[in-house]
């Protein structure tokens, strides 16, 4: 796994709320299909529902929450998901396996998701959510670093 982030996503409850609050201090996104993108110098934070966040990371949310990987563990989902984009769909199902050989627990098998990209996750033995994407339409730059695309829209 390479040293890097690319984007740090913020399960939020309220995501015009949250958009506007961004807004406020100045920040300048791009809203696509029910997500907000801010570029965040080489990496990208991302506005998206807290319950469809923790659904795509394999998480579930409510009374009877993942009660994480461990003893001693604080109980269900933090809100916040670590993404780490990889250059391809071998490279996905390649980190996944790896991570759970690190002691990870897969809580989302690799498979195209919803939106037609190959992701997966994991949480670490804090029990903090991992993504794990190869998605072409966020390429690298040489130093390992994304640019968001232009989606079209502005938040």
């Amino acid at each position: 796994m390479e040293q890097r982030i690319t984007l740090v996503t913020l399960g939020v409850s309220d995501l015009a709320r949250a958009k506007s609050f961004y807004g406020a201090l100045g920040w300048r996104g791009q809203e696509v299909e029910e997500t907000v993108f801010f570029q965040a110098g080489g990496l990208a934070l991302v506005l998206w529902d807290r319950d469809e966040l923790a659904a795509e990371c394999g998480l579930e949310t409510g009374p009877e929450r993942d009660p994480g990987p461990g003893p001693g563990r604080a109980a269900g989902f933090g809100g916040i998901a670590l993404s780490h984009n990889v250059r391809s769909d071998a490279e996905v199902d390649a980190l996944l396996a790896a991570a759970e050989r690190a002691g990870a627990r897969i809580t989302k098998p690799a498979a195209v998701n919803a939106v037609g990209f190959r992701s997966g996750a994991f949480v670490d033995p804090d029990g903090h959510a991992w993504e794990i994407a190869h998605n072409p339409g966020f390429p690298f730059n040489k130093d390992g670093s994304i640019t968001l695309p232009d989606f079209g829209g502005t938040a």
